[in-house]
């Protein structure tokens, strides 16, 4: 019978950093397809083809023909400036998903000066060796020189849905997932010549549709165009009974529809968005899809992994049981593997053999390395699995040194790690003869009840502590054995492996309950471990039950008031999140492995860790570059103060337009045929749906953004009373205008270009009114100001400069009229910002009873 175990390749040679540098100047980066430019003639037409604008073009057209000149110049310099600004908002979001592909981009573990080093992908080159574990993307084509039971999954390129087996001199295709085993293998080709860059190459144009807020925004849109239309009709008929020309109608009218609409949202709404996320980049939150960014503020629950997220992941050997029942404790710092250790009668000065060997088994049994401190690295760094290389730190602690006896024992054979069998097997070669077998894993699944029964105790023990507990059993044997069925093993003993919380987990907690945000635990770990974990996290507390995934499925009323679940499957992750959002969660699932992949993907959205699997950061829509839960916090407060902002500007945009469409609609009513011309509608809206309202897209956020519930998702964009505000705010700027130009008729002043100053300056001062109130010490938003103040002087220019006045056809009014004008066109601004207490925030439907409910 051929084993199915392949031999180990004892040496991978690799580059020297010199060739890979040559090669990699002669064949270029290793980047699968770049993103295609979109040129400036494309963006433009972009902008035109919007069917606002395109109205606005055909009303310019007619006063060309007409030679209404006023007119035409100031719809071309509408549409000019709209454009201008598309394109920039455009160019400027596509610069920023460029950033934030680059700082989420892979890194790949390859051999180069005889070390194992960790280096972007994009500069792997031919010749290169890589290693690769379970959950890694292959970086580039490899001819694989090692392969250890390695399956892969190549439906990224295939569509074949089942993992094939690759062995030594097979290839392995760039883009494909190690979904299990271990493999190593030389670089053959790289960038748009391998695998994924040949079918990257065809899809390298596909442009992401818009997200679910675009898309709802657009809908917006269309339902305010009709609307808009519709009152401008009305408008014309209106304009025409009281014997107004058709032409000048037809164009008030289109320009009406233009000036009332805020065609520039779609673009200000992806410009929030982009620049969101690079603000979100800066506190080392990196969104892979713009959507996240809008999905973080709606998050209600977050389903977070332990180790490399709520703790440090600088995994230590804490505590160590030999088969004898001696507990030993360790002390050092992360993977240092300098350290102490305490017997039961002090100091330990000369490490007990049996002690010696249960470290020794830990080094034989293990994957990973450790690399020293260096120019670029503060602290030794861990390569591969950290508990593994927490073992490795733990037997330099025990006066061992891994790579000697790592040599003198070579690896022969091997069954990697499962998740079924939850333990890893490797047989090794002694130089004095034989074999030895060492496995490693979890207790209940290494230990016999029987013989073993007071190093289960002890194990049981170690993680209620909340210490992650491996057992260690070896077998010598005369033949090589198949690491599948071992010879009878025997227990070395137990080492307590702890993570320690981060400094800033137990305050994170308490930022997610005040935000309404619930935070449950969900660990492939032992019962006791979580709980303890749950406890100092106050997730868990007297009288709580942990969920275990390995006692048989998980019932919606477990799932219902459970807040910490240990030994879970996959599959029971998918369960949860599912059995979440039955009941109207919007879920947020954290992880770093392979087994998170699927939870990530069907998660509301998916939280990679940085420092995770390749596997776990393609299937996540947000990658946390710092491994730290806080981030996330943060991250939601910036989703939430997006979503604020682009409420903020519908409110300022909207309430605008309703203002216009009012004083057209009632001017003829009051005894003004036509309140204002054409050209005055969209000099208005130039100056407010430009400048200021992009800068109200770079507000901060409101002081209580962490302090309120989450928005529900199923809530129109118009939800939680906005649009109540937008009538509000729109008849208060069209009555403060009306009365303005009533009473400059009665009193024989040019009451239209009072109109014209007054519903300009309102409206630029409700742009003020509607500003975030950040918390003390923040920032001002001074674009906004400044932007304000400009927009200011320049409709003060329309009635005071001559040229301006010819374009515009306004009167000149005196200095007294134009301070009145200023102290009116004051009040709607200053009424809405003393009356408004409230956020720009939609309300989320109360979390159901129960003992996992967390008062906002």
């Amino acid at each position: 019978m051929t084993s199915r175990t392949r031999q180990v390749v004892p040496t991978l040679p690799g580059l020297s950093s010199g060739e890979a540098a040559e090669r990699l100047a002669a064949d270029g980066p290793n980047i699968v397809a770049a993103p295609p430019r979109r040129g400036v003639l494309s963006r433009v037409a972009r902008q035109l083809a919007d069917p606002l604008v395109a109205l606005l073009l055909i009303a310019g057209t007619v006063t060309a023909v007409l030679r209404d000149l006023p007119d035409t110049i100031i719809i071309v310099l509408v549409v000019a400036v709209n454009t201008v600004i598309g394109v920039v908002q455009e160019v400027r979001a596509d610069a920023a998903i460029a950033a934030l592909d680059q700082l989420a981009a892979p890194n790949a573990r390859v051999v180069r000066d005889g070390r194992d080093q960790i280096v972007p992908a994009a500069d792997l080159v031919r010749g290169d060796h890589v290693r690769l574990e379970a959950g890694d993307v292959v970086p580039a084509d490899l001819e694989l020189t090692e392969a250890q039971r390695a399956t892969f999954d190549e439906s990224s390129l295939t569509g074949e849905s089942v993992p094939v087996h690759r062995g030594v001199a097979e290839t392995a295709g760039a883009g494909v997932v190690l979904t299990s085993g271990r493999a190593a293998g030389t670089v053959v080709r790289t960038g748009a010549a391998s695998a994924l860059g040949r079918v990257a190459e065809l899809v390298a144009r596909t442009r992401p549709g818009p997200t679910p807020l675009q898309r709802r925004i657009a809908a917006l849109g269309r339902m305010l165009g009709l609307t808009a239309v519709a009152v401008s009709a009305v408008v014309f008929a209106l304009g025409l009974l009281a014997g107004q020309p058709l032409v000048r109608m037809a164009i008030t009218a289109v320009s009406l529809v233009v000036a009332a609409v805020p065609e520039s949202l779609p673009a200000v709404v992806t410009l929030a968005l982009a620049l969101g996320a690079r603000r979100m980049a800066g506190t080392r939150a990196i969104p892979r899809r713009l959507h996240a960014v809008e999905t973080l503020g709606s998050v209600t629950v977050i389903a977070s992994d332990k180790t490399g997220t709520l703790t440090e992941n600088q995994m230590t050997v804490q505590q160590a049981v030999t088969a004898d029942g001696s507990r030993y404790t360790i002390s050092g710092s992360g993977y240092d593997p300098a350290g102490e250790i305490t017997g039961p009668d002090g100091v330990v000065a000369i490490v007990p053999a049996d002690l010696r060997d249960l470290a020794r088994g830990g080094v034989l049994c293990n994957d990973a390395g450790l690399l020293p401190p260096d120019g670029e690295r503060t602290r030794w760094t861990a390569v591969g699995d950290p508990m593994e290389a927490a073992l490795l730190a733990f037997a330099g602690r025990c006066g061992l040194n891994p790579a000697g006896d790592s040599s003198a024992a070579p690896r022969v054979a091997e069954h990697p790690f499962d998740q079924t069998r939850r333990r890893m097997t490797t047989v090794h070669r002694l130089a004095s003869g034989g074999f030895l077998t060492v496995a490693k894993g979890a207790p209940e699944s290494l230990l016999d009840p029987g013989t073993d029964a007071g190093l289960l105790t002890a194990a049981a023990d170690l993680a209620a502590g909340g210490l992650r507990v491996l057992a260690i059993v070896t077998a010598v044997s005369a033949d090589a054995p198949d690491p599948e069925c071992p010879p009878p093993l025997h227990a070395a003993g137990l080492v307590g492996i702890g993570d320690p919380l981060r400094a800033t987990a137990r305050d994170t907690a308490a930022a997610f309950a005040r935000s309404g945000v619930r935070l449950v635990l969900i660990t492939g770990d032992h019962p006791g471990t979580a709980a303890a974990i749950g406890t100092e996290l106050g997730l868990f507390g007297p009288g709580d039950r942990v969920a275990r995934g390995d006692t048989g499925p998980l019932t919606a009323e477990q799932i219902t008031h459970t807040r910490v679940y240990a030994r879970t499957q996959p599959e029971q992750k998918l369960d949860i999140i599912a059995a979440l959002q039955a009941r109207g969660e919007v879920v947020a699932m954290t992880g770093d492995g392979v087994n998170d992949a699927p939870a990530l993907r069907r998660a509301d959205i998916g939280v990679a860790m940085g420092g995770g699997t390749e596997v776990a950061r393609q299937a996540a829509e947000l990658v946390l570059l710092d491994d730290n839960l806080a981030t996330v916090a943060k991250a939601i407060g910036e989703g939430r103060r997006i979503y604020d902002n682009i409420r903020r500007f519908l409110r300022y945009a909207m309430a605008g337009g309703v203002a216009e469409l009012i004083v057209m609609l009632a001017g003829p009513l009051l005894g003004m045929p036509l309140a204002l011309l054409p050209a005055q509608l969209l000099w208005i809206n130039l100056l407010t749906h430009g400048v200021p309202g992009v800068a109200l897209g770079a507000e901060p956020a409101d002081a209580d953004v962490l302090r309120r519930p989450p928005r529900s998702p199923q809530e129109s964009v118009l939800g939680a009373g906005l649009l109540r505000d937008i009538l509000v705010g729109g008849a208060v700027v069209a009555a403060v205008t009306l009365v303005a130009g009533v009473t400059a008729d009665a009193m024989g002043l040019p009451w239209q270009s009072v109109m014209f100053l007054v519903l300009g300056l309102a409206q630029l001062g409700v742009a003020l009114a509607v500003r975030a109130r950040p918390t003390a010490g923040t920032s001002r938003n001074w674009s906004l100001i400044g932007a304000v103040v400009v927009c200011v002087l320049l409709q003060l220019a329309g009635v005071l400069t001559g040229p301006l006045q010819a374009l515009l056809g306004t009167e000149p009014l005196t200095a007294a009229t134009i301070l009145v004008c200023c102290g009116i066109a004051v009040i709607p601004g200053l009424a809405l910002r003393l009356t408004d207490r409230r956020p720009l925030t939609s309300s989320v439907r109360p979390v159901p009873p129960g003992p996992d409910a967390l008062s906002p």
